[in-house]
């Protein structure tokens, strides 16, 4: 054997353990069983049930108008958006988001995802189906057993600007503290920062309820 392939070898053993260690560990995670819901996830699911609907029912109305007002404007795309994502361990649904950003109704419309289950009220943002980020070892299994959010930590941090306010870091954050009241601590925030860009002479943040801008290049007005 030469010099360069000893020197090689090594290396090669390495990689090659570390890629049975990674496989090793994707079929842990399907065949393994999976722990009992924690009684914080428990709570925050019937948080997600009962202001969920509650929201649902109060902003039907402006929801069902907008979309209304985007179909006979003949809005390039169709009045909803759709897009597949990642939710709960991993399951690919279909994300239906109104384009538009007035009032957060893009948000609102997803409602009907958090009382269906796709979505949580607050959680990491959804991300596409083959996003490398729920590979990454750190993120493998909290990525599965949290749900998406309709708002995060990371939304409403966004305004801030500061070096440690990453998103994934803050979505680290949240999957190792989540819980009830820091769920009602980040709605209040999201809420606040809505109310700031709703209302006239409201001061505009970077932070904000949705994840994407959804709206069609040049729409303006009801968009």
């Amino acid at each position: 054997m030469s010099a360069s392939a000893k020197g090689d070898f090594p290396s090669r053993t390495a990689a090659h353990l570390a890629g049975l260690t990674d496989r090793a560990g994707r079929l842990a995670d399907r065949l393994l069983p999976r722990p009992a819901p924690a009684a914080n996830t428990t709570a925050e699911r019937a948080l997600d049930l009962a202001l969920g609907t509650a929201l649902l029912l109060l902003t039907a109305p402006a929801v069902a108008v907008a979309a209304l007002a985007l179909t006979l404007r003949r809005t390039p795309g169709g009045a909803w958006d759709r897009r597949p994502r990642a939710g709960l361990h991993g399951r690919v649904f279909t994300l239906r988001t109104l384009r538009t950003r007035r009032f957060r109704l893009d948000a609102l419309s997803r409602l009907p995802h958090v009382v269906r289950g796709d979505l949580a009220l607050v959680g990491p943002a959804p991300l596409a189906p083959g996003n490398p980020r729920p590979a990454d070892p750190r993120a493998r299994h909290w990525r599965r057993e949290l749900r998406p959010g309709l708002t995060g930590l990371a939304q409403v941090r966004a305004r801030s600007g500061m070096p440690w306010d990453d998103p994934a870091l803050l979505d680290q954050h949240y999957a190792e503290h989540h819980g009830v009241v820091l769920d009602l601590a980040i709605l209040a925030e999201a809420a606040r920062d809505c109310l700031r860009t709703a209302l006239p002479g409201g001061r505009r943040t970077k932070a904000h309820l949705s994840d994407t801008d959804h709206r069609p290049p040049g729409c303006s007005g009801v968009d």
